[in-house]
């Protein structure tokens, strides 16, 4: 899509930015993606109150074929996919063994395949996880972001939009209640903690319903069609730095950069979409009942305003938040918004006041609440 008028990559903009695909997948040909075709602020709001057409194949993605997949992710990994069927996604963290985050992935599976996509920078970590877990099991994982792209249809009107594809009827994700402290065992259902429609695209693929609208994996020889399809049913096309402020807005992580090596899932919100807190034993499982059900994580995820006048540029990812001279936690994702200013998420210890008068470098900031 980096060839529609307009379009300025992510790259052209920060050479050293998280946002391009990695060496290996450039080198098999792999496209940069778009930040921007020109107006960011107009391409925000038609994400916001519409839909538009945003170019993600930058993601990694992990094809994992075989009879046992199914089983065979459920004992690696924090979701409970056991009873996942065919044509239903989820989400999922390998975690380490103190439980911190290593890997989050988006879920679906074809029947036949179970697909995984990543944040860019992090396929070779999830595939390397997987193929040493392998041993004698019935699974062949293999990368395949040469193969396939992700777009997404993001915005309210996203569902409608994807009938020009021919795929009506996607639900809405299926979210089940995350339980209080202490919960009985045997209390939660035994499936995903959130499970998402898949249904197949005519021209291979399929198509995910999922918070901010509708995610496609799309064969890559397929991908200009596919968007040519769209744009001539009257989709507009979004930048990334569109998309990104859409999810900061909704207080979406992305692993690797709202976390850190410390981060556990309870700090980030990531217990309600990718953890089944009574699936069993997966690696890092202690560390995520142990602070379930004593209720209190040590730190936590909050969207920060900032004040925007010490510099119009958001702070980078990794920037320290202080409190009276004190590091309190760090910046992760932050984005010009075009209805809340400049915002950022931010993970800060558990015990800072909401009311606290924050710096982000020289930046004042204060919690969303």
């Amino acid at each position: 899509m980096i060839d529609i008028a307009g379009a300025v990559t992510t790259d052209s903009i920060d050479d050293q930015t998280r946002d391009q695909p990695e060496p290996a997948h450039r080198a098999a040909g792999v496209a940069p993606v778009a930040a921007h075709y020109g107006d960011p602020m107009r391409e925000q709001r038609l994400l916001d109150t519409g839909v538009g057409l945003v170019d993600r194949s930058h993601r990694g993605v992990v094809a994992v074929p075989g009879e046992e997949r199914i089983s065979w992710l459920h004992t690696l990994t924090s979701q409970h996919l056991a009873a996942l069927a065919p044509w239903q996604g989820t989400e999922l963290l390998v975690l380490s063994p103190h439980g911190h985050v290593e890997q989050h992935a988006m879920v679906a599976d074809d029947g036949e395949t179970t697909w995984l996509d990543t944040e860019p920078g992090m396929t070779g970590g999830l595939l390397s996880y997987l193929e040493r877990m392998r041993f004698f099991s019935k699974v062949d994982p293999r990368d395949a972001t040469a193969e396939f792209a992700l777009l997404s249809l993001v915005g309210p009107d996203a569902p409608g939009a994807l009938d020009t594809l021919g795929v009506t009827g996607l639900a809405a994700p299926d979210v089940a209640a995350v339980p209080g402290p202490k919960f009985r065992s045997g209390e939660l259902p035994a499936r995903p903690s959130v499970v998402y429609d898949v249904k197949p695209l005519p021209v291979g693929g399929w198509a995910r319903r999922v918070a901010l609208g509708v995610d496609l994996l799309v064969p890559r020889a397929a991908m200009d069609g596919v968007v040519a399809e769209l744009r001539g049913a009257g989709v507009p096309v979004a930048g990334l730095w569109a998309y990104e402020a859409i999810r900061v807005a909704a207080k979406q992580v992305r692993a690797g950069v709202d976390t850190d090596h410390r981060t556990i899932p309870a700090e980030v919100d990531l217990i309600g979409p990718a953890v089944h807190l009574d699936k069993g034993c997966y690696r890092g499982q202690e560390t995520v009942a142990r602070v379930h059900n004593l209720g209190k994580p040590p730190r936590r995820l909050v969207l920060l305003h900032l004040d925007g006048v010490t510099s119009d540029q958001p702070p980078a990812a990794g920037t320290p938040v202080t409190l009276d001279g004190r590091t309190v936690g760090f910046v992760g994702s932050a984005v010009q918004h075009h209805e809340l200013g400049q915002v950022a998420l931010a993970v800060l210890k558990r015990n800072t006041p909401d009311d606290a008068r924050l710096l982000v470098g020289d930046t004042a900031a204060a919690i969303d609440v």
